[in-house]
């Protein structure tokens, strides 16, 4: 494609994921990712630590390999000029999304002004893969801030990161592994299974999750409270097992001057008061603003990535 083919595609995207959010249902490319991540893994389960480790290395290989080059291959044949734009736009919608985490997040906020804790705790199942039947409207309001900054960097800065830098195929490989991660990279019964995804998705997510980060710190400037993210980030963005989710989570604490807490795991924004409603309805702007200001800069970045012609 060419480097003006791309920015329209990448321009594409974002409007789509603005005016129209998600589209698919058990259709969409991530659920069918998921499912043949599913059955690529099934037949390493109950195996040996290192048959798991090996298996479910050489399954995430296979599907992510797959999804590439379905995406390389969409990209060759997708016409030229305007049509091939769109329809490169259209399939790269399908690997980040905006639209639909603001307004989860604002699902919890609303439940959370209502009073209703059992609806926030449903709502808050869309954002976070911990339990929530036993968290009270703190903890929920927390586990949902603590969810807008992490996916600002692995839902929003990471495809667009690499679809800016290295194409679509590259955007597409990168949600497999993600949804792989998701599914199967925790300790437990998947530990060995999954640890392949987990530490190629710790990988892909270094500059992301520190640009998001950075994002969040920008969106503290227009929304107020930058001083603190910056502070908070520098001083507690290590904090977490993870070696990337903590940074935008800091700089969320840190902006919005409130702690973040999963318990037994980390603190975030230590000293500060517990956060409210209120206080999930300025992430969702935050949010918002560092989506943004991420999609401006992989639009620039995409320009003078540079290329031309069809190859």
């Amino acid at each position: 494609m060419s480097a003006g083919e791309r920015v329209a595609a990448l321009a594409v995207a974002l409007a789509v994921d603005g005016v129209v959010g998600e589209v698919g249902g058990s259709g969409h490319p991530v659920a069918l990712a998921g499912w043949l991540l599913e059955e690529a893994y099934r037949p390493w389960r109950g195996r040996s630590p290192g048959l798991e480790l090996a298996g479910g290395a050489a399954a995430l290989a296979g599907v992510a390999t797959l999804a590439a080059a379905l995406a390389w291959a969409f990209e060759r044949r997708a016409g030229r000029g305007p049509l091939r734009a769109v329809l490169a736009g259209l399939l790269l919608k399908q690997t980040f999304s905006v639209r639909r985490l603001l307004e989860e997040g604002g699902g919890v906020a609303d439940a959370l002004e209502r009073g209703a804790i059992d609806v926030a705790r449903r709502r808050l199942g869309a954002l976070v893969s911990r339990p929530t039947a036993d968290l009270d409207a703190e903890l929920c309001a927390s586990a949902a801030i603590e969810s807008l900054a992490e996916n600002v960097g692995d839902s929003v800065a990471a495809p667009l990161l690499l679809y800016a830098a290295f194409g679509l195929p590259a955007a597409a490989a990168y949600r497999v592994v993600n949804t792989a991660d998701a599914m199967f990279g925790y300790h437990g019964e998947t530990e060995w299974l999954g640890k392949a995804a987990a530490r190629l998705d710790d990988l892909l997510n270094w500059v992301p999750s520190r640009l998001s980060a950075l994002a969040v710190t920008g969106a503290g400037l227009v929304l107020g409270g930058a001083r603190g993210a910056w502070r908070t980030w520098l001083r507690e963005g290590g904090r977490t097992a993870s070696p990337n989710a903590g940074r935008p989570m800091a700089a969320m604490a840190g902006a919005l001057g409130r702690r973040l807490e999963k318990p037994g795991h980390y603190v975030l924004g230590e000293g500060l008061p517990g956060p409210g409603p209120a206080d999930v309805r300025t992430a969702v702007r935050l949010a918002g603003v560092a989506a943004g200001l991420l999609a401006g800069g992989a639009l620039v970045l995409t320009a003078l990535r540079g290329g031309g012609g069809r190859r």
